[in-house]
């Protein structure tokens, strides 16, 4: 009987031979006719090359299974086509869409976001703008206008442009793309007046974490003593502050032995809260007291009643940012006239929850 032959054990040299080799630029280049540097600003979304050609070369490399290297590409142009961003929040809805109005607009313009999370805590933004200007990014952005000394020298020393977003600082680093939030609680603070209120209080985190609802308890404290109105500050802890705190503040503020008329909320979450727990009491808002917020979340609108807030516009904020980056970034005319402040106006919207209809 004539014995089965031996199964080969494929190992070693012998194994590399069998494995296909990737296709190479030079190979795109083959394929469609064109030179390889052309296949390379085709990826790169280079404005030389013709739309046309460009999808060709797109076509090919799929066909092929090419991916492209940006790690060899960035290394030759000495660009990282990305652009890097820090928030404090990543379940925060107006954070969020700041990023997804700023993304759209980078990536329109072939560029990529890095994202870092602070928590609320400027020691760690210092640690995260150190990590991410170690990558090189193309621009960097970052939330608020307070920072820890460090940091500030970290940003002003990057040479990248560099935007602070939802706010307006005193000294600004670079580029600032915001409002004034302690101006904004003003306006919220005078509409409150309007509506009939004499004794206020508003509900917040610390100083410490959350520099932007300092200002609007800041705000809504000037605003009352121009006004000559009664007010008390309940603060609760280290932010955000949840639906949950809101409603434990306001059992605080309705036992207290001086009733107020209305309950300003650092955002629209801790006003939700508020409602939710007055509604439990069955105490009427706005008749027994008003609540308003902060930020224009979903849930202002679909509360009922509806909570009154202050529209930051976080969208805008986030496409506002990217259109002076990518301006900035060509250079040119464009990127020298960019403005150093650009103001987003935020709006009052004014519903049930303050004004009875």
């Amino acid at each position: 009987m004539a014995s089965l032959p031996r199964k080969r054990n494929v190992s070693g040299k012998d194994q590399r031979t069998i494995l296909h080799k990737p296709p190479k630029m030079a190979d795109i280049a083959k394929a469609v006719g064109v030179s390889p540097m052309t296949v390379s600003r085709a990826f790169r979304r280079d404005a030389s090359v013709g739309e046309a050609t460009r999808r060709k070369i797109l076509q090919i490399a799929e066909e092929m299974g090419y991916v492209f290297d940006s790690t060899a590409s960035n290394l030759r142009s000495q660009r990282t086509g990305f652009v890097a961003i820090t928030i404090p929040s990543l379940n925060n809805s107006n954070f969020a869409d700041t990023v997804r109005g700023l993304n759209e607009v980078l990536q329109a313009a072939g560029l990529q976001v890095l994202l870092g999370y602070t928590n609320y805590d400027v020691d760690e933004e210092e640690r995260l703008i150190e990590q991410l200007l170690r990558r090189r990014p193309e621009a960097i952005v970052v939330t608020g206008g307070h920072h820890t000394d460090r940091a500030r020298r970290l940003l002003k020393s990057a040479g990248i442009p560099v935007v602070e977003t939802w706010d307006i600082p005193k000294s600004p680093v670079g580029y600032t793309v915001g409002f004034s939030n302690a101006d904004a609680m003003c306006r919220m603070v005078d509409h409150l007046r309007s509506a009939g209120a004499q004794r206020l209080a508003f509900i917040g985190g610390d100083d410490k974490g959350d520099t932007r609802g300092a200002d609007r308890r800041r705000g809504f404290v000037a605003a009352a003593e121009r006004l000559r109105l009664e007010y008390q500050l309940i603060s609760l802890g280290s932010p955000p502050i949840s639906m949950r705190e809101g409603a434990q503040a306001i059992v605080e503020v309705l036992d207290a032995r001086q009733p107020v008329d209305a309950v300003v909320c650092v955002s629209d979450l801790a006003a939700f809260g508020a409602l939710t727990e007055c509604q439990r009491r069955g105490v009427s808002v706005p008749d027994d007291v008003m609540i308003a917020g902060f930020g224009a979340y979903d849930i202002a609108e679909v509360a009922l009643p509806g909570l009154t807030t202050m529209d930051a516009h976080s969208m805008t904020i986030g496409s506002r940012t990217g259109e002076l980056l990518v301006a900035l970034l060509r250079g040119g005319t464009d990127g020298a006239a960019a403005k150093k402040v650009s103001h987003i106006e935020p709006t009052l919207r004014i519903s049930g929850s303050t004004v009875s209809r």
